[in-house]
C-alpha cells in the first residue's frame, strides 16, 4: 500500500488548523486514516476539539504521534525549489504525512502492531496530550514516536520549560506628580532587568538555560503613573522548574511583585536507535505528558528554525526519507 507523503501534506497545510479550532483537520485525517484501513476514534476535548486515535488491529506497541495545531497566521502550501512550504510544513503537517505513509506501508506488509495519536492543543497547553496520557495507559503500548522537526536526526534529550506570568501593582497618580503615585512599570522593567542577568544554570548536555520575556502591558494612558503592570516569560530549563521558580520568586518579590501564574515541565531524555544520528534540543514538546504510552523517541523532518515563521518549509526529500526511517524504527521494535 502507497502513499503520496507531499499531497498528502499539501492538503493538510490548506486545511487552518490553529490551536483552538483544530476540528477540520482532525476530521479530514479520520476520513483518511479509515479509508486507509485503520480503526479510529475519537476522543472530545471540547467544543468541536479532539484527539485521533487510529490503530491497525494489533495491540499498538508503537505509537506515532504528533500535534494537529499550528501557530497562526495560516498561509497555504506552495512548492519551491526543492522544499514544500505552508503553515505546519515543518511543525508539524509534513511530519503527520510522513508518520501516515509508513503506516500505510507497515499495514501492507502486515504489521498490525502499531497505531497513531493526533493530538490538540501542543502549541499552548498540551491539553490533547495531557489527556491521551490519562485515557490511554491501557492500551498496551510501549514506545512513543513523537513527531517534531529535529532535522531528521533523534533527539536524545530536550530542554525544560516553565512559563509564567507576573503582576506588578501601583499607585496611580497624575502623570505631571509622579512623585504622589508608584509606577507599577517601574517595577517591573527592574524586574525584568534582574532576570536576564541572572545565571539560571547550565548542564554539560543541555547547555544554558535562557530565558525570553515575550509579553509586557500595563498602565492606562500615558499621562498616568501606571498602577499595575504584567508580563509574561518563558524559561529553557536545564534544572527543574521548582528550582528556577524559587529563584525567580525571590526576585520578583524583591521588586514588589509576584507570580500569578506557572506551568512547567523538567528537561527529558529521549531513547535513540542503536547507531542512528542523535541530537539535542531545546525546544518543548508533547513528551513529557506521554509518559503513560511508553519509552518516548523525538524524530522529524524539518528544521525548529524554520517552525513559526512567515516562510516556514520543509525541503521534499527530507520529508520522503523521513518515510523510511520511521518505517524501519516500528520494524526494529514490533520484529
Amino acid at each position: 500500500m502507497t502513499l503520496d507523503p507531499i499531497e498528502l501534506a499539501r492538503t493538510l497545510i490548506d486545511i487552518p488548523s490553529p490551536t483552538g479550532d483544530e476540528g477540520a483537520v482532525g476530521e479530514f485525517l479520520e476520513s483518511e486514516l479509515a479509508r486507509l484501513g485503520f480503526v479510529t476514534r475519537r476522543s472530545v476535548i471540547e467544543g468541536g476539539r479532539f484527539n485521533l486515535l487510529a490503530t491497525a488491529g494489533g495491540r499498538p506497541r508503537v505509537v506515532f504521534n504528533s500535534h494537529l495545531d499550528t501557530v497562526p497566521p495560516w498561509f497555504a502550501a506552495r512548492q519551491d525549489g526543492g522544499y514544500l512550504y505552508g503553515r505546519g510544513a515543518c511543525d508539524t503537517k509534513g511530519i503527520i504525512a510522513a508518520m501516515i505513509a509508513a503506516g500505510a506501508r507497515l499495514l501492507g506488509a502486515g504489521i498490525r502492531d502499531f497505531a497513531f495519536l493526533f493530538v490538540i492543543g501542543e502549541e499552548t497547553d498540551s491539553i490533547g496530550a495531557k489527556r491521551a496520557n490519562e485515557e490511554l495507559g491501557n492500551i498496551g503500548s510501549e514506545f512513543v514516536i513523537v513527531g517534531e522537526p529535529t532535522e531528521s536526526q533523534f533527539a536524545r534529550a530536550s530542554k525544560g520549560a516553565l512559563t509564567c506570568t507576573l503582576r506588578f501593582d501601583g499607585v496611580a497618580a497624575h502623570s505631571a506628580y509622579p512623585h504622589l503615585g508608584d509606577s507599577a512599570i517601574r517595577k517591573m522593567v527592574a524586574a525584568i532587568a534582574e532576570i536576564e542577568s541572572t545565571d539560571w544554570g547550565g548542564d554539560d548536555v543541555l547547555g544554558e538555560t535562557t530565558v525570553n520575556v515575550g509579553i509586557v502591558r500595563g498602565g492606562e494612558k500615558p499621562n498616568i503613573v501606571p498602577a499595575w503592570a504584567e508580563c509574561e516569560l518563558i524559561y529553557r530549563l536545564v534544572t527543574t522548574p521548582e528550582e528556577v521558580r524559587s529563584r525567580l520568586d525571590a526576585i520578583v518579590h524583591r521588586h514588589g511583585g509576584a507570580i500569578v501564574r506557572s506551568h512547567g515541565n523538567p528537561p527529558q531524555r529521549m531513547i535513540v536507535p542503536e547507531g542512528a544520528p542523535s541530537t539535542v534540543v531545546a525546544f518543548n514538546t508533547d513528551v513529557p505528558h506521554l509518559g503513560a504510552l511508553g519509552k518516548p523517541l523525538l524524530f522529524g523532518p524539518g528544521s525548529i528554525l524554520d517552525a513559526h515563521g512567515a516562510e516556514e518549509r520543509i525541503r521534499v526529500a527530507d520529508l520522503i526519507a523521513a518515510v523510511g526511517v520511521y518505517e524501519r524504527t516500528v520494524l526494529s521494535f514490533v520484529k
